[in-house]
């Protein structure tokens, strides 16, 4: 016999509850998106590479080890997509969606990266994700954040909170940024060595540094407040005032960054609240969801100077938060007591389900194994039918949209 396939590593077969959970959390996002007049955009999975080594950045661990990228029978680059912000600012670009600013859109969908496979983290991963283009005013940040405290709320995930960072505009990056090189190189060579080598390309990534060798001297180092022009400090005033008026709590975090140059303001992240149940479930990947301002995105790509902001949050994280769900119990089991009844219950089954009623067909084996299978399955009521047609139910709790579709049925009394 040959030797069966396995599943590629890093990758999943979602079936049972865990399918149950991953549903769930894509139809509360559907659901919560609708209510905020997101449009929905569908997204190619590959792009050329050039999308994603202009947008995310070339010195990046996503650009520089982790893109699944390859060379089509043209011979041109492409890459199976790492996230979804590149290419909806490609698209923006491309098909002149500017036409339509501020334009809201969401979407869902898998995403590829190359890394060591761990809890609730895997190669192909699949992300819900939203955006916000063309309004550099801060309501549309509040209008973002608010929208996530209500899917995760509606998710009915607890022990969550929204950790919020302002990166300024664009002069008062620049001056921290300054400040932060100078301080850093005075104790360059005790710094770990991912942050020696960031010091130079993107030293705001220190601050986000895990290593112990880092800590003491990013506990010490410059802060963004003190750099902030007036504008940049109106605008995060304007944010937070908002979450406020919106009722979604926040905390501040002065270490929270994004290295790249084109991300301006807002900078924030939702993570679980030390020894609650969803930091245990998600053990050290502790962001359940991230995202921030990023003014500069599109001018990477040959756009025009265009403000937006935007979130992305993994299914599979969210998913184990959500925790097991059963699947909704069966409504209604057509028992087919004998073949010669076949026909008709296959008709009255389409009669129940065009009704609105969850329903399913017995019709194998012996009468009596019939019977046991569709009482193993824990309907709300069984319909037996035989060649007379139907002539019963059995069951528990509300009828009458069961009735209601056996009246429209033709064989039916």
């Amino acid at each position: 016999m040959p030797k069966t396939p396995q599943a590629i590593r890093g990758t999943q077969d979602i079936f049972g509850a865990d399918a149950e959970a991953f549903a769930f959390v894509v139809e509360t996002f559907e659901r919560v998106r609708k209510l905020y007049r997101f449009r929905r955009v569908e997204m190619p999975v590959f792009e050329k590479t050039e999308v994603f080594s202009r947008a995310i950045g070339e010195t990046t661990d996503v650009v520089s080890k982790e893109m699944y990228s390859f060379d089509d029978r043209g011979g041109e680059s492409l890459t199976l997509r790492p996230e979804f912000t590149a290419g909806i600012a490609r698209a923006y670009l491309s098909n002149g969606w500017q036409q339509h600013a501020p334009l809201k859109v969401a979407t869902h969908g898998p995403l590829f990266r190359y890394e060591r496979p761990q809890k609730g983290r895997y190669r192909q991963f699949h992300q819900i994700d939203a955006e916000i283009i063309g309004a550099g005013e801060p309501q549309a940040d509040v209008e973002l954040l608010a929208m996530a405290d209500q899917l995760l709320k509606e998710l009915g995930i607890e022990g969550v909170t929204l950790h919020l960072n302002t990166l300024g505009d664009g002069d008062s990056r620049e001056a921290w940024r300054a400040a932060l090189v100078e301080h850093f190189r005075a104790v360059k060579d005790e710094l770990s060595e991912d942050s020696q080598e960031r010091l130079e390309k993107n030293p705001l990534r220190i601050l986000d540094s895990k290593d112990r060798r880092d800590k003491r001297f990013v506990a010490d180092a410059p802060k963004i407040d003190q750099f902030l022009s007036d504008d940049a400090r109106a605008f995060f005033d304007a944010v937070t005032s908002g979450l406020d008026a919106a009722g979604v709590k926040w905390t501040r975090a002065e270490s929270l960054v994004r290295g790249l140059d084109y991300y301006r303001h807002t900078a924030f992240e939702f993570i679980p609240d030390e020894g609650s149940e969803a930091a245990g479930k998600l053990g050290s990947q502790s962001t359940i969801l991230g995202g921030g301002r990023y003014d500069g995105l599109m001018e990477s790509l040959g756009g025009a100077p265009t403000p937006a902001v935007g979130w992305a949050a993994g299914i599979e994280r969210l998913a184990m938060l959500v925790g097991e769900l059963e699947e909704e119990r069966l409504e209604a089991m057509v028992l087919v007591e004998n073949d010669a009844g076949m026909v008709a219950a296959i008709a009255l089954l389409s009669d129940l389900r065009a009704g609105g009623v969850t329903a399913d067909i017995m019709a194998s084996g012996s009468p009596k194994k019939r019977y046991d299978k569709a009482v193993k399955q824990n309907p709300q009521h069984i319909l037996r039918v035989d060649e007379r047609g139907y002539h019963g139910i059995s069951g528990e709790g509300d009828t009458s949209r069961i009735v209601a579709a056996i009246n429209r049925h033709s064989a039916s009394p």
